[in-house]
């Protein structure tokens, strides 16, 4: 019975880790999951979130850590509240920014774009 449950599990959880399959979450920076549908989030010092189909995002703290370095898909959102944060967008059009919980308009800028992000 116990193997039953195992295989039955490790289906269930392989179908939903298939691209389009169920919900995706992006780790923030604490590791925590932020769910696509937290429309009340806490923005930090950057919030970035997919509204077009898809879009490259390197998020890195100068001269240390990549936080993230992965293509995110529509939907998906991460924060961050480190001081200082180098920014990148593969996609500027098909992302929405906030820094300080301010709108940054990045929709026209080339793609690859880069910025740096400060706390107030």
């Amino acid at each position: 019975m116990l193997l039953v449950t195992l295989v039955v599990l490790g289906g269930y959880f392989f179908y939903r880790s298939l691209p389009g399959n169920g919900d995706v979450v992006v780790p923030n920076e604490s590791g925590a999951l932020a769910t696509p549908n937290a429309e009340t989030a806490d923005m930090g010092v950057l919030y970035i979130r997919v509204i077009g189909e898809s879009s490259d995002v390197l998020v890195r703290i100068p001269g240390e850590d990549v936080l993230t370095d992965t293509t995110m898909q529509q939907g998906q959102f991460v924060t961050y509240d480190q001081p200082v944060l180098d920014v990148t967008i593969g996609a500027p059009d098909a992302v929405e920014v906030f820094v300080n919980g301010e709108r940054k308009d990045v929709s026209e800028e080339q793609p690859g774009y880069s910025f740096t992000a400060q706390a107030e």
